[in-house]
């Protein structure tokens, strides 16, 4: 296997989706997809005791991010028909399994992942 270097292509990114009603994952790709963003967003805590002589002290408490990802709807795909029927899902019911994989093949899975259709064209 040839070692790649430099800007991958957006397209090798791939991402699927868990489209299980039950605890075995039954991951479907999304077909159609054209664009994603990612967005990481940090929760920092700080506070300034007398002992620092005016100096914040800081610690990173949480993390979250958010993949924002398009495409046309493609109606007869398993992944796709999943995340339209998701639209008008509320609580729990309008999250699910989801996974991004890198094109180096390093694959993140988020478990409960919020899908937020905001668009169902």
């Amino acid at each position: 296997m040839s070692v790649s270097s430099g800007v991958f292509p957006c397209y090798e990114n791939q991402f699927k989706i868990d489209t299980s009603s039950n605890n075995t994952p039954a991951w479907k790709t999304i077909a159609d997809l054209e664009t994603f963003e990612v967005a990481f967003d940090n929760g920092v805590e700080e506070w300034t005791p007398f002992e620092s002589e005016g100096w914040v002290r800081r610690l990173m408490t949480a993390k979250s991010v958010t993949i924002t990802v398009s495409g046309k709807r493609n109606i007869g795909d398993d992944g796709n028909d999943f995340i339209s029927g998701m639209t008008f899902n509320n609580g729990q019911s309008a999250q699910a399994g989801f996974q991004w994989t890198f094109p180096d093949g390093t694959v993140v899975t988020f478990s409960d992942a919020v899908i937020n259709v905001t668009s169902n064209m």
